[in-house]
């Protein structure tokens, strides 16, 4: 359906409104930012903390605390034993996986806080972000880059924008959507037509405000248009690659912004071995699970 010169320029307006919103959206966690800020810093690379340091920053939030070891004790993680501190947790998965669980943690608590469209699915959305968050982590093991376990939280971040536009601005979401399926478009593609506004930069906007730092928020930013990325190209590439790869492994009819397959060619990838490693990534994982742990 074509639109007139002044419903475009009205939806423009309101992609303006919405990135000068955006910092407020901070508010919206159910945690203090302060809280996020003081973790991330805390497990920089930098960082000496001791692990009880890092627990005792999560634990002095009750809510958190409780909804983080119901995520690690879900059928997703597939523990032997249930661990029931934040210490055993961060033990057992890891700095990285708990830094994760914490930012999903207040992504999901956000969704649940202002309700999106219906249409919104909720845990198809939340597998598709493990499974991209898993994809870029291993891809960028295999293209031998630094700190693999960061291109997992962006994976795990990189459609927030998607979230966020969906609950700030559901009339321009759902058209957004219709857009997309009617003339059979990435979204991000769909977003850009319907008012020149991008779900990358909501989400990364929103991330920076919350003080993250700049290797998980750029790759976020640029993961539809990596090779003008001015910094963490490589890093936005692989983020690209792992959501068109996903996309091709669960809905192979959906449109892809990059041709996976010559991209792992060019990244001197075997596209079969990357494809194997992958489901023997995904087999057994519950996605659904972790979705209901954030709950």
């Amino acid at each position: 359906m074509q639109r007139s010169i002044e419903e475009k320029r009205q939806a423009i307006d309101r992609a303006q409104q919405l990135l000068l919103k955006l910092s407020a959206f901070k508010n919206d966690l159910p945690f203090s930012p302060v809280i996020l800020q003081k973790i991330f810093t805390q497990t920089g690379d930098n960082s000496a903390s001791p692990l009880e340091e890092i627990a005792a920053t999560i634990e002095r939030d009750q809510g958190l605390t409780a909804k983080l070891l119901r995520t690690a004790n879900s059928a997703f993680y597939g523990l032997q034993a249930q661990v029931t501190n934040v210490s055993r947790a961060i033990a057992v998965l890891g700095l990285n996986e708990i830094k994760s669980i914490v930012v999903a943690v207040g992504v999901a608590a956000m969704g649940k806080s202002k309700k999106p469209p219906e249409a919104f699915d909720f845990t198809a959305y939340w597998g598709h972000q493990l499974r991209v968050g898993m994809a870029a982590k291993l891809l960028a093991s295999l293209t031998h880059l630094e700190s693999p376990d960061d291109l997992f939280t962006s994976g795990l971040l990189h459609d927030l924008g998607k979230l966020l536009i969906a609950i700030h601005a559901p009339a321009d979401w759902l058209a957004i959507d219709a857009a997309a399926r009617e003339a059979g478009l990435p979204t991000h593609e769909a977003e850009d037509a319907h008012w020149a506004l991008e779900h990358g930069v909501v989400g990364s906007m929103t991330l920076k405000s919350w003080n993250l730092p700049p290797e998980l928020t750029e790759p976020v930013n640029w993961h539809h248009s990596p090779m003008v990325a001015p910094e963490y190209r490589k890093q936005a590439l692989i983020l690209c690659l792992a959501d068109a790869l996903v996309l091709s492994l669960t809905d192979p009819e959906a449109p892809s912004s990059c041709d996976w397959s010559d991209v792992l060619a060019k990244l001197h990838l075997d596209r079969d071995r990357v494809l194997a490693e992958l489901h023997a990534l995904y087999a057994g994982r519950d996605f659904e699970n972790f979705a209901a742990g954030l709950a």
